[in-house]
């Protein structure tokens, strides 16, 4: 199997673009903008919204649904949302095409079958969510509401790349209604944490936990939370965001609640989310030249084993000494697969493999059926080694927990040493244009200032970090006083 794939020094983006689509996680759709998941990278995905479920529903969380359409007048009252989201909304303004009489076998928009009100295609759902909160909280009895929904989104960007930033997206978005500000600035906290435990324990990706400055908000939030990661080449990625709402959206929708006293409140809110993105982040964190290098926590198949034989016959004597090793791995629930198609040699099955990103492989020919061994391969460090047959689901299953953590820990020492304090603009600018990650800088609090910086170096402000410590300094760029570092980096 050739790879032919761009190296991550030649160019990065065009490494991860062809990476994406040769590993069979997606590819481009013929809608502008979409794409569609492939089978193996949907099951990644399944992976992903499967130890999330388990961690929203531990929190104590329930999933719901809610509608794709939203009316406009809905999506309206609450100002900083509407007008933030504005630019991203796909509209409907008709419900019906008709056979068009000028241009026979074509349709068009049939001009009788006009909305009386646009429907706006959902960028996010608080507009329906909250609307609809107002007739489920009643009483103080009826809090908290803790809701989560798995769900499509669509916002028309301009610039799209696969998984990254796509017209429409997957992902999870929880909803909350508490009775008081400081249950639901927990709630937001604890999400945060939700998040940044599943990064580093399944995705195996060390984060940032922090504050968004203002100016990068979530439109209607009185303040967002999120968990920052680094990638290979230096840039930052947003791999997820908690927001407390404050009472915004509960105003907007009148959503009240009757106390213990019997007074009427106003619900206080928070929203949450992660997306599709994560994939990105996955591919970008740990893979190689080679290919997908996953974390096992999260391969679709953890295992591989490919025979080596010449005859039928001895493909049938390997398949009968494997078995009872593919039935061990299971128990101690591993996933494996046999790989004893015949239509491709090994040699293009351990290309296919490696590509894709399987943890381990484990090769068997005649002469390990004869010495009792196996050879066993692993994914990330490209080495092998031979083990008796005497335990090895055992050494396998611990070989894996290994390798996560050696991923995790190759990330972390990557990011730990991207992360650069400066004191002035020049080192600033040097640091960002030659060594990339995190840069770590004080700043005087002010959108101008941030936005200055923006338009001279295109790095943001990825978050104040949550374990910033109180320290006297100057602005990097005006030189006005400060109390804290944050970190700036460009991003994705």
């Amino acid at each position: 199997m050739s790879k032919n794939l761009t190296t991550r020094s030649e160019d990065y983006s065009k490494w991860y673009n062809e990476l994406v689509v040769k590993a069979d996680l997606a590819e481009n759709s013929g809608v502008r903008g979409c794409m569609v998941i492939k089978p193996y990278g949907y099951a990644i995905w399944e992976k992903m919204q499967a130890e999330l479920d388990r961690m929203f529903k531990e929190t104590g969380h329930q999933n719901a649904y809610f509608p794709l359409i939203v009316p406009k007048s809905m999506f309206e009252p609450e100002e900083k949302n509407a007008e933030g989201f504005a630019k991203e909304c796909a509209i409907v303004t008709h419900y019906r095409l008709k056979n068009d009489p000028d241009k026979p076998g074509k349709l068009m928009v049939d001009p009788n079958a006009k909305l009386e009100e646009e429907l706006i295609v959902r960028p996010t759902s608080e507009a329906i969510i909250w609307s609809t909160y107002k007739g489920w909280v009643q009483s103080y009895r009826d809090l908290p509401l803790l809701i989560n929904q798995w769900a499509n989104v669509v916002r028309w960007e301009m610039r799209t790349r696969l998984f990254l930033r796509t017209a429409e997206f997957l992902w999870q978005e929880g909803h909350t209604a508490h009775a008081t500000r400081v249950e639901a600035v927990e709630e937001s906290e604890k999400m945060m944490n939700v998040y940044a435990d599943f990064a580093q324990n399944f995705m195996a990706i060390p984060v940032v936990k922090g504050l968004k400055t203002e100016t990068e908000r979530f439109a209607g939030a009185e303040e967002t939370y999120c968990i920052e990661a680094l990638m290979q080449d230096g840039k930052a990625l947003q791999a997820g965001t908690s927001h407390f709402l404050g009472q915004n959206f509960a105003k907007a929708f009148d959503v009240k609640f009757a106390n213990a006293e019997g007074k009427q409140e106003y619900v206080w809110g928070t929203s949450w989310g992660v997306s599709t993105r994560l994939m990105g982040a996955l591919v970008m964190t740990h893979s190689d030249d080679q290919g997908l290098v996953l974390p096992p926590n999260l391969a679709p198949i953890q295992v591989v084993i490919v025979p080596i034989y010449k005859t039928d016959e001895q493909l049938s004597e390997i398949a009968a000494a494997v078995s009872n090793l593919t039935a061990d791995l299971r128990k101690l629930n591993v996933t494996v697969k046999f790989d004893d198609r015949t239509t491709q040699k090994p040699g293009f099955k351990f290309a296919e493999w490696e590509l894709k990103g399987v943890p381990v492989r484990i090769a068997v020919g005649p002469k390990d059926l004869e010495n009792g061994t196996f050879e066993v391969a692993r994914r990330d460090t490209l080495t092998k080694e031979v083990k008796p047959k005497e335990g090895i689901a055992t050494y396998i299953k611990e070989l894996l927990e290994q390798i996560q953590n050696d991923l995790f820990n190759k990330a972390l020492e990557y990011r730990n040493t991207h992360i650069t304090e400066v004191a002035n603009f020049e080192e600033f600018k040097e640091v960002l244009n030659n060594k990339g990650g995190f840069v770590s800088a004080h700043w005087d609090g002010t959108a101008a200032t941030e936005e200055k910086i923006k338009d001279l170096t295109k790095a943001t402000i990825r978050c104040i970090p949550l374990d910033t410590k109180e320290e006297e300094g100057t602005c990097v760029l005006t030189g006005a006083k400060s109390t804290k570092r944050v970190l700036f980096a460009k991003a994705y």
